[in-house]
């Protein structure tokens, strides 16, 4: 008989937003596996510190952080490859993801990989537009809005359609992208209706209005919110 495994959102960096399940489940899982960059230490492995065990197997996938080399097929596999080994062993294996398994998540990757082989569950997380709208006091959406999620990696002519569009916007991965996406705000006259965030819920958490960022000092894992509107932006019309 396989283990099975687990997909695990450990949210978005405060420990204390981990699930109760997500916890109870990386206790008992005899093997751990998570992203980490190329060098260096994991995120997702530092936000589930505080509630690991101890004495666990650990898989780190270490990842490209290059955008032309990500998703890096052979990374994938060979991590798959090793959570497989576990598997057929009958071994549980947990994976972290930060934030939400299933929403940009390096997890997806593995599950296209492994599904099928073992029984898989994936336990969902706090995803980083949540944790950004809560440390803002800004809804993401109210009454009959629509909602958004934007990755800063499109070209601008799909980020200036969707913005066209949209009644709530969150824009995610920002990184080296921000200058860019600010000269689009700013074009489409939605700049004084956006708001800045990094590392939110982190200890390192910052907000600062869109036109105070340093465009060369903006950390991947920021955003922005756009609501059209003060009123809206209350959750009122």
């Amino acid at each position: 008989m396989t283990g099975t495994l687990y997909g695990l959102g450990v949210g978005p960096g405060d420990p204390e937003l981990v699930t109760v399940k997500a916890v109870r489940l990386v206790r008992a899982c005899p093997v751990l596996a998570y992203p980490a960059p190329e060098h260096g230490d994991s995120l997702a492995r530092a936000i589930m510190a505080p509630h690991l065990p101890g004495g666990q197997v650990e898989i780190a996938i270490r990842m490209p952080l290059s955008a032309a080399r990500f998703p890096a097929a052979e990374v994938y596999d060979a991590a798959a490859a090793a959570i497989g080994e576990h598997l057929r062993a009958g071994r549980d294996v947990a994976v972290l993801c930060l934030g939400d398994p299933l929403l940009w998540g390096s997890f997806i990757y593995l599950l296209g990989r492994l599904a099928g082989r073992s029984r898989v569950e994936i336990v969902p997380g706090v995803a980083s537009p949540m944790a950004a709208a809560s440390a803002l006091h800004l809804p993401l959406a109210a009454r009959d809005d629509a909602l958004t999620i934007l990755p800063a990696t499109l070209p601008d002519a799909r980020l200036e359609q969707a913005l066209r569009d949209a009644e709530s916007v969150a824009i995610i991965k920002l990184g080296r992208h921000f200058g860019r996406v600010r000269a689009l705000l700013d074009r489409l006259g939605l700049g004084v209706d956006a708001r800045y965030i990094e590392h939110a819920t982190m200890d390192s958490q910052r907000v600062l209005p869109v036109r105070d960022v340093d465009p060369d000092r903006v950390p991947y894992f920021s955003l922005i919110i756009v609501r059209r509107g003060a009123a809206v932006a209350a959750g009122l019309r």
